[in-house]
């Protein structure tokens, strides 16, 4: 039997590292995940990144990060970074949300919403802010429940609900059809790959 490919997690939030697990989970290699890095927001993870790079040549590392309003993945790395990428880091780039990789999933996010396929955008990388898109979505959801979780109430000044991560993560856990959402998300599919043929190097 093949020995798991041991790997460290370095994320922006719990949502991320949901779907990198999910991911790696039904990845045709076989991982062991050790520690996740998850200290909230993309400041932590840019502030650290050479370290996961240097750490890297010892345990492998998969750092996750949203693109938001940048320029494009390879320019975000090369800013972030400064340094040629370790073989044993793979560093991946959400086009522009990790919430657009969510949103790829068309069939699975409208049937647990309750709402419509075809509400739902079809080229998700293209989507300006997908967390907005998704949440305009819960708007629209006949469940009561859903609408007052994932989205903030009227007025708030909260960008998300009360239970937004909660919903979301165990959608990702529970439903999120990785295959048929890599149709959609371009950024997802690339990830999909780089996990797939992923051989660390050893001392």
């Amino acid at each position: 039997m093949t020995q798991p490919i041991p790997i460290n997690l370095a994320v922006e939030d719990a949502l991320s590292e949901a779907a990198l697990r999910k991911i790696l989970t039904q990845s045709n290699r076989p991982y062991a995940v050790g520690t996740c890095y998850n200290r909230g927001g993309y400041g932590y993870i840019r502030k650290l990144i050479r370290g996961f790079n240097n750490a890297a040549r010892g345990t492998p590392f998969l750092v996750l990060t949203d693109l938001d309003t940048g320029q494009c993945p390879p320019a975000l790395i090369a800013i972030w970074l400064g340094e040629p990428v370790h073989p044993n880091l793979l560093f991946r780039v959400a086009v522009r949300e990790v919430e657009a990789w969510i949103l790829a999933d068309r069939v699975g996010i409208a049937k647990f919403l309750g709402i419509k396929r075809a509400l739902v955008p079809v080229d998700v990388d293209q989507v300006q802010d997908p967390k907005a898109c998704l949440i305009d979505l819960a708007r629209k959801s006949p469940r009561r429940d859903l609408r007052m979780d994932i989205a903030p109430p009227p007025g708030s000044t909260r960008q998300i609900g009360p239970n937004y991560n909660g919903r979301l993560i165990s959608f990702v856990q529970q439903r999120w059809d990785i295959s048929t959402a890599q149709l959609c998300s371009p950024s997802l599919r690339r990830t999909v790959n780089a996990v797939a043929r992923f051989l660390p190097t050893w001392p």
